[in-house]
């Protein structure tokens, strides 16, 4: 079995955990369709039911946001509402492979892409509510295009950048090595013991500081649960959401954030580049940002609603790590954030507070769950990051130190 093949292979066994009879839904780039119908095989030779293939095409949606009437950015089509809904309701899991050319949309109006953005969020809440809450099987998972390899690896021929992003992903997701499976439960058996020292705790808060300029304290609700590499399913299987992942991560608590944040990455949101950005944080609220590139895309993603202002995720992630180790600049937030700490603005997963996949919107509120029809990952990790852990009772313990777990 050569390396694609044991990817693809990987990915509906480790990341899907494809059930016998179960329905697979798979969005792909029509860059990446061999790979897709790769995987699709994979899934039916593994006993799934039947494999539905949903083609995405960035150029045109490039050509769309450029040209289309101004009016349609804020609609989004029923039938692909129904289509989402439909297959949610049959319990079907969902592979995302993400390969998105990084500054393809930089010259379309960011408002534009934040209209469309938030019509398409609001439309798809019940579908998106069931995968932050892992009713359904999901997962998100990588491989090279041209225009994305070409970003990552500027100075060489387009067939040796190519080349070069696949060695990269083999290496983050462990299938340069000899059994990829065996090689992802011990890296589950890894994030494990991080879980456990980080649940057993119950830290009520983490404070952040580094040379960059971080220097922030992150409150955390009572009842919060950490989580990393394996989701169980409704069914009770297990399933890895993100291929690769790194982290380890929980909920902050909305209105317990306070001080300043320096993201350590560009971002690549919305197929624009955001750089060297930060923001003041007071109860947990964005009162003041800042970019040296891609203000206006920022300053869009926070006013998708009141909640995109505040922080949903709280993640940990050791510079010391296969990813980070490459020194590469992915340009894509998949790979980014598992080669640094991380948080996110918008929605909390619900997973992450004590019953919260059953709780109402307003339990999910009272119990210090943010909500907003955005989710947005920026990396603030650096190589100097150190993390203090505050206990309930007022004792400090070092989580992270020099950028890595203490």
């Amino acid at each position: 079995m050569d390396k694609m093949e044991k990817y693809a292979d990987l990915l509906v066994r480790v990341g899907i955990n494809i059930q016998e009879n179960q329905t697979l839904v798979i969005a792909s780039p029509i860059e990446c369709a061999d790979f897709a119908r790769l995987a699709a095989k994979k899934a039916y030779e593994a006993g799934a039911r039947e494999v539905v293939m949903r083609w995405l095409d960035e150029q045109s949606q490039h050509q769309k946001y450029i040209m289309a009437n101004d009016e349609i950015f804020d609609e989004f089509p029923d039938w692909t509402v129904q289509y989402f809904n439909h297959y949610a309701d049959q319990d079907a899991a969902f592979l995302s492979i993400a390969a998105s050319d990084p500054e393809l949309m930089k010259d379309v109006d960011p408002k534009r892409l934040a209209r469309a953005n938030k019509a398409g969020s609001i439309a798809l809440e019940y579908y998106r509510s069931r995968m932050m809450s892992n009713k359904n099987v999901w997962c998100v998972a990588s491989i090279p295009t041209v225009s994305w390899a070409k970003k990552v690896f500027p100075g060489v021929s387009e067939e040796q950048a190519v080349e070069n992003l696949w060695e990269a992903i083999y290496k983050s997701v462990r299938v340069d090595q000899e059994n990829p499976v065996e090689a992802w439960r011990e890296h589950q058996r890894t994030l494990n013991e991080k879980l456990e020292f980080l649940n057993t705790n119950k830290f009520t808060a983490l404070r952040y500081k580094n040379a960059l300029g971080t220097d922030v304290v992150v409150e955390l609700p009572e009842g919060h649960i950490w989580f990393g590499g394996g989701d169980e399913a409704p069914q009770g299987h297990v399933f890895v959401a993100n291929m690769p992942t790194e982290e380890v991560f929980t909920m902050p608590k909305l209105d317990g954030v306070n001080g300043t944040i320096v993201a350590s990455m560009p971002l690549n949101y919305n197929g624009n580049l955001i750089e060297n950005f930060k923001f003041e944080l007071k109860d947990g609220l964005i009162v003041s940002f800042d970019a040296a590139k891609g203000k206006d895309v920022l300053e869009e993603l926070l006013n998708t609603d009141e909640g995109a202002r505040r922080l949903g995720e709280v993640a940990l992630v050791p510079y010391d790590s296969p990813i980070s180790n490459q020194k590469i600049l992915f340009y894509n937030t998949l790979f980014d954030e598992n080669a640094s700490c991380h948080f996110a603005l918008g929605k909390a997963y619900p997973t992450c507070i004590k019953g919260g996949e059953d709780m109402t919107k307003d339990d999910l509120k009272n119990a210090g769950a943010n909500d907003s029809l955005t989710h947005v990952d920026f990396m603030v990790g650096t190589k100097d990051l150190e993390i203090i852990g505050i206990t309930e009772s007022g004792s400090e313990i070092p989580v992270f130190k020099n950028g890595n777990f203490a």
